[in-house]
């Protein structure tokens, strides 16, 4: 017996709804519906292990502003979103911040670093 997963494709700008039938082993048996090969590894890649950037803010002390941008330097495990913002929300940066300043190194044990994605200087 199998089951159809319906993927909304992002890799360009078609937006192609793509159809995987997987079988009982979570195996990917056949995909319907891309407009290109891009799409085939999106949704394979979706489907096995989504990932996400995470675009957030983080707390600043003694800067022009309370808050500094910051993100993730490279995708993360979807499942790991919520618990990593917990982790960003814990954090109080010192004024000033640099643009690519690490903010939090290796976040979940993920590989995966915070970076601030802008400068913020001292008031």
């Amino acid at each position: 017996m199998s089951e159809t997963v319906e993927i909304t494709c992002i890799s360009c700008p078609m937006g192609c709804d793509v159809e995987l039938e997987v079988n009982e082993d979570d195996d990917i048996v056949d995909i319907d519906g891309n407009s290109c090969q891009a799409g085939i590894e999106y949704v394979k890649n979706e489907y096995r292990n989504p990932t996400r950037i995470l675009p957030t803010t983080a707390r600043v002390k003694g800067g022009v502003l309370p808050l500094v941008p910051v993100k993730t330097d490279e995708p993360m495990p979807k499942g790991l979103l919520d618990e990593a913002m917990e982790e960003i929300a814990k954090v109080e940066l010192e004024a000033p911040v640099e643009l690519g300043d690490v903010v939090i190194e290796n976040i979940l044990d993920t590989g995966v670093n915070i970076v601030a994605t802008r400068d913020l200087p001292k008031k």
